[in-house]
């Protein structure tokens, strides 16, 4: 039996999440977000990726480099549960487990190279910005899809169900930025905060607090209230 197994990068993604906070819980759930895998020497190579343009769909296997060294518990609160009950952390998806290994399937856009550079532009990714890749896999439909799958503890997709507004400062600032970036920031916004990133001991309590999510180079400051999400400023983050 071998002791210890070492895993190399073959890749990196650049991502607009740059923190934790703020990154959907599950792939697929921020669609308009593209993000850019970059294959790392000696793996960039374009036979290496020969016959994927084919997928539609492919599957990232990466390291949860932000966990790595702090260690992990044999029961998690996920979020889904409230933040109050525990479970297995083999039975959640928490970043904090015994190998911190992650798994997510993103739709591949197109693959590009540019010099010595092969990048995978994908969309639907939950990946923190610089994330190490370990592997990348076809998607297979015939497979990979098992429609009796259950798991009573998430059934179904857990959204916010209100409208996003956005302030006169926030839509001025709004226009500026999605033109700088050429991102459909709006929807990217409005995405990200419907996936509800305030951690669950906040969501019960009567006050109302602002919070901040870091998305590509700005600084977000939004609220949620009984009626709306309010996106209050989008500047710079400094």
């Amino acid at each position: 039996m071998t002791s210890s197994i070492t895993f190399e990068p073959i890749a990196v993604i650049h991502s607009g999440y740059k923190e934790k906070f703020g990154i959907p819980r599950q792939p697929g759930l921020a669609n308009s977000m593209t993000a850019t895998i970059e294959l790392l020497p000696p793996y960039n190579n374009l036979d290496a990726v020969r016959g994927l343009e084919q997928c539609s769909h492919i599957w990232l296997l990466f390291i949860f480099s932000a966990c790595v060294g702090k260690g992990w518990s044999p029961l998690v609160r996920p979020p889904r549960l409230g933040g109050n009950d525990k479970l297995g952390v083999l039975a959640s998806r928490s970043p904090f487990r015994p190998n911190p290994i992650g798994l997510s399937p993103v739709k591949l856009e197109r693959i590009r190279s540019e010099g010595s550079r092969i990048l995978l532009e994908v969309k639907g990714a939950d990946l923190l910005d610089q994330t190490p890749i370990i592997d990348i896999k076809p998607y297979l439909p015939y497979a990979d899809i098992i429609p009796e799958a259950e798991f009573s503890l998430a059934s179904s997709i857990e959204t916010l169900d209100l409208p996003v507004n956005f302030s006169p400062a926030a839509e001025r600032q709004l226009t500026e930025h999605s033109s700088r970036l050429n991102q459909p920031l709006k929807q990217q916004i409005s995405e990200v905060l419907l996936c509800d990133p305030r951690p669950a001991y906040h969501k019960n309590k009567p006050e109302k607090r602002e919070y901040g999510i870091r998305l590509h180079d700005l600084n977000i400051r939004w609220d949620v209230s009984d009626t709306s999400v309010q996106v209050n400023l989008i500047e710079i983050d400094s």
